[in-house]
């Protein structure tokens, strides 16, 4: 009885000795919550180096004066790959690296025109991040803009994902992650995109989304134009969209559609075997009208039926110039690529270099507006 007891007692001083010594482990760790990618400047293309920097939350800091980031690390190093750039950061701090809560990697301009993919790659085959980090470009110098103070933000990292993640709901940016751009990077039906950001003063703030051919950056669709965007990329049911009636024909009135459901059908058709194609591009779109400027009637039905018509006509040219900027740049961000895919055999698409067929398409687009409700009315 007496040495089953002191078994006991050694088991149990054992598992409290080891939760004690994980306690001690856990508080020497980096938990690195976001990371950017730079091309260095100044640097010979085939001396080619890259800044790497990596934002830790520090809690115990957290009595930092006001709301700047004194309670986070930044560091910073150039290297010559991204996983010998983390080697050199880790020399930098006495906490253990470690990116199993990585939320989002940044990736400057200029590196994202010169291509990401090494730097995606590298990150997929790490076994401890995860495919859930958000991917987004900066205008600018990744870098720059994290180690940037913002007084009205604590964390500039977190703020930056949550702003992320917020307009990504409301169809302002696409909701783009290491999975996604990964996935349309390999499918030849279609090009990747991600959000674009930059540092705006006081502020970070949304400058549009990046459109890339493969893994390089080519263009963007500006701020303004990204729900017309998001119209072409897919259905969605929440989304607000500032219309200008001007542009079609009215005299200084303006509607804001609020609440946006959206729907979309591609239908591709053949001509011949000439790789000639014919696109059908249908778009149902329903919403309230939340706002509107001017002088028709929206309490009667011809009132309704009139609005509708403008809308339509609205996002139709809207469709039809975002389509001819995307082949003017032979950029395939929507993915008519996969329908087209769709109607041929392996062979066939096999045979046909996508890129090229894309800008001499023809592509019809359709749209039906459904006017759901105008608001509360108060007589």
């Amino acid at each position: 009885m007496h040495n089953r007891l002191r078994l006991v007692l050694i088991i149990v001083s054992i598992v409290l000795l080891t939760s004690c010594g994980d306690q001690r482990i856990l508080e020497r760790l980096g938990v690195t919550h976001t990371a950017t990618y730079d091309l260095a400047e100044n640097e010979e293309q085939s001396d080619k180096k890259l800044i790497v920097s990596v934002t830790i939350p520090r809690p115990e800091s957290a009595g930092g004066k006001g709301n700047s980031n004194s309670n986070r690390e930044f560091l910073q190093a150039t290297s010559a790959t991204s996983k010998e750039g983390r080697i050199n950061l880790s020399k930098q701090t006495e906490l253990i690296l470690v990116s199993g809560q990585m939320r989002n990697t940044l990736f400057g301009i200029n590196l994202a025109k010169e291509g990401v993919w090494e730097y995606i790659d590298a990150l997929l085959r790490d076994p401890s991040v995860s495919p859930q980090i958000k991917i987004t470009v900066v205008n600018g110098s990744a870098y720059q803009l994290l180690s940037k103070d913002y007084s009205q933000h604590s964390r500039t990292g977190q703020y930056i994902e949550r702003m992320l993640e917020k307009e990504s709901q409301s169809q302002t940016i696409p909701k783009m992650n290491l999975f996604r751009f990964s996935r349309d990077y390999w499918d030849d039906g279609i090009d990747s995109v991600a959000p674009m950001i930059k540092d705006a003063g006081n502020h970070v703030e949304i400058d549009g989304i990046a459109l890339f051919r493969g893994d390089r950056y080519i263009t963007k669709v500006e701020t303004d134009q990204a729900l017309i965007f998001a119209f072409l990329r897919g259905p969605f049911k929440r989304g607000e969209l500032s219309i200008d009636l001007t542009k079609v024909g009215r005299s200084n009135e303006r509607m804001m559609l609020s609440s946006i459901s959206s729907e979309r059908k591609i239908k591709v058709t053949s001509k011949n075997d000439n790789n000639e194609f014919h696109i059908d591009l249908r778009i149902k779109v329903s919403g309230t009208i939340l706002e509107y400027i001017g002088t028709i009637n929206l309490n009667s039905e011809n009132g309704r039926v009139e609005a509708e018509r403008l809308i339509a006509e609205y996002i139709k040219n809207q469709l039809d110039d975002m389509i001819a900027m995307m082949q003017e740049n032979n950029v395939d961000s929507i993915g008519i690529g996969k329908h087209v895919r769709a109607t041929l055999n392996y062979q066939q698409w096999k045979s046909m270099d996508w890129h090229e067929v894309f800008p001499n398409i023809k592509v019809n687009t359709d749209v039906k507006i459904s006017i759901k409700d105008i608001g509360e009315v108060l007589e």
